[in-house]
């Protein structure tokens, strides 16, 4: 029997951070933890959209607790920053959704000097994990790294994206883009190795929405102006793709199944993993390389600037 949002138990009393909530996925995400009476906290870095989002998900879902938390995971001090405030406005989180990021953006640097893609995707979301950390393990939390299909177009991680040097390969969308979701992956059953070794309740899961048709496919390429690839992609995007609500329903699964005790990965089951009812999937072998991941792991805590003690 496929999983449906029918499935979602009762989340009344429950705390649901979420990045990334002003369109696709990160609304969705947002919309069917909320329906499920679910309190939210939701991150966004441009203020007016946010406020946008959080009128439409109060229309959707009356009563809803909702508060917003500005954060940029571009810039490594706004993501401590937002991750000290979260600590000190809440007493749990329930589940953890680590959603926000960028798509095959032309070749630009953090606020860090960093490679965009991986500064953004990855290095951004560790430290806003590492600074929740206290708080998630106090709370059993359930973390959710969002992947993508694209982590299998990567054989590993040029590691010497996160260091102040950079990387001297030349820079490549797709070969950044697959990186990056990489690490989500990498990053994520490390998280969970980690947290089952020191006996924490934390559990950690990975999650790809398929081919989704969401704003990022355009928006991504686009950066710093509108872009002949970026407006292509969309457009196929929007015929071959399914909807964002549906992408969404990988990551409301691994939010909230109970039968997943952590390390698994969730995706859409039909057409290859691009679309339909989400189910575990397989993820590509170099993803599970417990040796990556502790050096991913290692140089994250360097580049990030933080310690990540589990």
């Amino acid at each position: 029997m496929s999983w449906s949002t029918d499935d979602i138990p009762d989340l009344t009393g429950r705390r649901a951070v979420i990045t990334g909530v002003t369109g696709g996925l990160g609304l969705h995400t947002a919309l069917g933890l909320a329906r499920k009476g679910a309190d939210l906290v939701v991150t966004a870095r441009d203020a007016a959209k946010a406020d946008d989002t959080v009128a439409r998900i109060r229309q959707d879902t009356p009563g809803v607790s909702i508060d917003v938390i500005s954060l940029d995971l571009a810039d490594l001090a706004d993501a401590r920053r937002a991750a000290a405030e979260v600590s000190a406005a809440y007493d749990r989180i329930d589940v953890l959704v680590n959603n926000a990021g960028i798509m095959l953006t032309p070749q630009s640097t953090t606020a860090d000097g960093f490679e965009l893609q991986i500064g953004t995707n990855h290095l951004g979301h560790f430290a806003w994990t590492a600074g929740l950390w206290p708080l998630l393990d106090a709370s059993g939390a359930r973390i959710v790294t969002v992947s993508s299909v694209a982590h299998t177009t990567a054989g590993s991680i040029d590691l010497t994206s996160l260091t102040p040097e950079g990387s001297s390969r030349r820079y490549r969308r797709w070969q950044s883009y697959g990186e990056s979701k990489l690490a989500n992956l990498v990053f994520a059953l490390e998280l969970d190795r980690r947290a089952t070794a020191a006996g924490s309740a934390v559990v950690s899961v990975a999650a790809h929405p398929g081919y989704a048709a969401t704003n990022l496919t355009k928006t991504g390429p686009s950066v710093g102006g509108l872009s002949l690839p970026g407006i292509g992609m969309h457009q196929i995007s929007k015929i071959i793709g399914q909807p964002a609500s549906h992408g969404a329903w990988p990551l409301l699964m691994a939010a909230t199944d109970p039968t997943l005790t952590g390390g698994e990965y969730v995706g859409p089951g039909a057409l290859g993993g691009m679309r339909g009812r989400p189910k575990l999937v397989a993820t590509s072998p170099v993803a599970r390389d417990e040796g990556l991941a502790h050096d991913l792991w290692a140089a994250s805590e360097a580049a990030a600037g933080v310690e990540f003690p589990v």
